[in-house]
């Protein structure tokens, strides 16, 4: 759950994106207003319209000075920093005299200026990310109630004018001049014959592609804290929802974060045969008030009443009903104004001029196709229908729609929840007692002492407000955080889970910000190969644990697993690409227009992929995910991740895990389908998993 950050920093590095928001009103006013604002712009940064004409004839004068050697660089570049030439940067004599100025000619001049915009960039931008993290510390962190103040200074983005300033000064100008951009289809016929320097020259291209204003980029900080801060406090407190009877399911002091902790108790209650699918069903109709917004104001995060979500009757204490109020679309207010502040950035982006093109070109670097067609290559496969019918054998019934959240084939510890629960407890009483293990979790992942101590002793463990999230550091020899639930009574079991899992996100930050040779580099191709190495860890929580051992069923297991979490998740991967598709057709619509558009997108999906499977023609449920609302096309990641960690898990399964995820990483961030080769040998495909879902089903007991 490295989201946020990554979508922090691509906005700082002027390529695309942020994090989250709050409040319903405010959030509303903000989608309504969000294109005025940010077309409040100072004249003085419109584009300056240059002639092509013009500017291939200053290339010419850089070939006549340096030779034709200097003309396919010089021809990019002039085109590059004419297009971003802004009025305030002079007229037409001040941008010939810049470009004769400062094209470099030669290799070793390009390297020269590569370490110095190198170093510093690693300085600005680790510790803007320093400041960052500290100024949201009330929002993120266990605390007093978060107060406006604090969501001002939360929302604040010390970095927002750090583009502004490097343009101004012309930095950005001189390195954009010098570096090209590559698109995406360059990169992938010519990436392969790079070398490290060339690619990190490339890379540096990336960084100065475009020019986003700072008003525009605080504005996205701002409308996506808000959003951040409305999903970080949304709990249902389980304790108070009840039966037609008025009894109770869930004990008093349970407290769920939606979607996350709600998902996980579904799961969970597959082990409880007496009360488990009751349960699983009271989630589930908790689920769809929210997605439908009709879930009574009064039970978000409030434990004032009694209610049944299935009549959505409130009650009070001497069992008298009263009239709630429904959460008037705020979920989609919040959805709503982060599309706009996302549009904002389009005409500052023209390599990549709208939100589903920085998704995918940008971010991903693997066209949107071609990720929809390895989604849809497994959701219609015929191994749906034949894993399915196990689930329904050995659950005994015919299967419902939250059976998508099936976690059976897991490694099991063969104890209930609330016993692991004491083991985690005891365990991890507080955050200083998870930091003091983490050595031991590398260790036992088969990483040396000295490196087990050296990557451990760089990650800060605190409390999280929200389900979690992981981190990183974007300076060497800096922290990354580990933020995750711990109630004063200890760790629970969810809690630990989601800690590993984000365990594996700082490994990776650690050791691709440490251990890889140019800091134009540092990272992962995109943030589906951090989830993957995040799931590698997740998967052997029992086993890091001490309460369960590989078996001869355990590869199995881990196939099966890992396909019906990717059938789940690629669905919902479907819904976001679709919703952000319908938004960009219709960029005036209100909030409630919104939602209808949601849970339509939400029906089509499931009833293309899931109803003949799962049943409930029309369910909603794949647009309960929270990602959605704060995280913008942040979805298609988690299934790409499912699949990737699933190419490595078979690659290592006879290697040392801790060799071969250093060797991996320590690529740094080339892209994907070129770093999957390197790593595994083969790009990145279904077809593996589902080879291994035909083996696990003619094998496994």
């Amino acid at each position: 759950m490295k989201k946020r950050q990554q979508l922090m920093l691509a906005l700082a590095w002027s390529l695309a994106m942020l994090p989250a928001g709050m409040q319903m009103a405010y959030a509303q006013s903000q989608a309504a207003t969000s294109v005025e604002n940010t077309q409040n712009i100072n004249p003085m940064q419109k584009r300056a319209a240059f002639r092509q004409e013009m500017l291939s004839e200053l290339t010419d004068k850089l070939v006549e000075r340096h030779g034709e050697s200097v003309r396919l660089r010089a021809e990019r570049g002039v085109s590059q920093v004419g297009a971003l030439w802004r009025v305030g940067d002079g007229d037409i004599e001040a941008f010939r005299t810049f470009v004769m100025d400062n094209f470099v000619p030669t290799l070793e001049g390009q390297r020269r200026m590569y370490r110095t915009l190198e170093r510093n960039l690693e300085i600005l931008h680790g510790y803007y990310n320093k400041i960052d993290l500290s100024l949201k510390e009330p929002l993120h962190l266990k605390g007093p109630e978060i107060t406006p103040l604090d969501m001002i200074f939360g929302g604040y983005s010390p970095s927002a004018h750090l583009s502004d300033d490097l343009y101004a000064n012309k930095v950005g100008l001189i390195a954009a001049l010098n570096f090209p951009y590559y698109p995406l289809a360059e990169k992938m016929e010519f990436g392969s014959k790079w070398s490290r320097e060339e690619w990190a020259f490339a890379r540096m291209g990336d960084r100065f592609k475009s020019r986003v204003p700072a008003e525009v980029l605080q504005h996205v900080s701002e409308t996506m804290t808000r959003g951040d801060a409305y999903i970080s406090d949304y709990n249902i407190c389980m304790g108070y929802l009840q039966r037609a009877d008025g009894s109770t399911l869930f004990p008093r002091d349970m407290k769920l974060i939606t979607h996350w902790g709600l998902r996980d108790e579904i799961k969970s209650n597959y082990a409880d045969a007496q009360n488990g699918q009751e349960k699983q069903r009271m989630i589930y109709a908790v689920m769809k008030r929210i997605i439908d917004q009709s879930i009574p104001i009064e039970v978000i995060n409030k434990n004032d009443y009694q209610w049944d979500p299935h009549s959505n009757t409130l009650y009070r204490a001497d069992g008298t009903t009263l009239k709630g109020h429904a959460e008037p679309d705020t979920r989609y207010g919040h959805l709503l104004a982060n599309f706009h502040a996302m549009k904002a950035l389009d005409e500052y982006m023209p390599q990549l001029p709208d939100q589903i093109l920085r998704a995918f070109e940008g971010d991903m670097e693997i066209p949107q196709q071609d990720v929809k067609q390895l989604f849809e290559s497994l959701l219609s496969s015929p191994q749906v229908k034949k894993v399915a019918a196990l689930i329904s054998k050995r659950l005994g019934r015919q299967l419902e729609p939250y059976d998508i959240w099936y976690n059976g084939f897991r490694a099991q510890s063969g104890m209930p929840e609330s016993e692991l629960d004491k083991i985690t407890a005891a365990k991890y009483p507080t955050p200083e007692a998870l930091k003091a293990d983490l050595p031991n979790i590398l260790r036992k992942l088969g990483f040396d002492s000295a490196d087990a101590e050296r990557i451990a002793s760089l990650v800060m463990v605190d409390p999280s407000r929200g389900a979690g999230h992981a981190a990183g550091s974007m300076m060497r020899n800096d922290y990354a955080h580990l933020r995750t639930r711990i109630a004063d009574t200890g760790m629970d079991y969810k809690g630990y889970n989601i800690a590993v899992h984000e365990f594996g996100h700082n490994t990776e930050q650690t050791i691709t910000m440490n251990d890889v040779d140019y800091y134009m580099l540092t990272g992962v191709p995109n943030t589906s190969f951090t989830e993957a190495i995040a799931f590698l860890f997740q998967a052997r929580d029992l086993e890091l644990l001490g309460v369960s051992k590989p078996d001869a069923q355990q590869v199995y297991n881990q196939a099966l697993t890992n396909f019906w979490n990717s059938y789940e998740i690629m669905g919902v991967a479907l819904v976001d690409m679709a919703v952000w598709e319908w938004m960009y057709a219709h960029p005036t619509a209100t909030a409630g227009e919104l939602k209808q558009a949601v849970i339509q997108a939400a029906r089509e999906v499931w009833n293309k992929y899931y109803a003949g499977i799962l049943g409930g023609k029309d369910e909603t449920i794949l647009g309960i995910y929270s990602h959605m609302i704060d995280y913008p096309l942040y979805l298609p990641n988690y299934p790409m991740g499912h699949i990737i960690d699933f190419q490595i898990g078979q690659h290592i399964a006879d290697k040392s895990l801790a060799a071969e995820i250093k060797r991996m990483l320590t690529q740094g961030r080339i892209i994907p389908q070129l770093w999957m080769q390197n790593a595994v040998g083969s790009p990145i495909s279904v077809t593996p998993l589902l080879k291994a879902v035909d083996e696990a089903l003619a094998h496994i007991k």
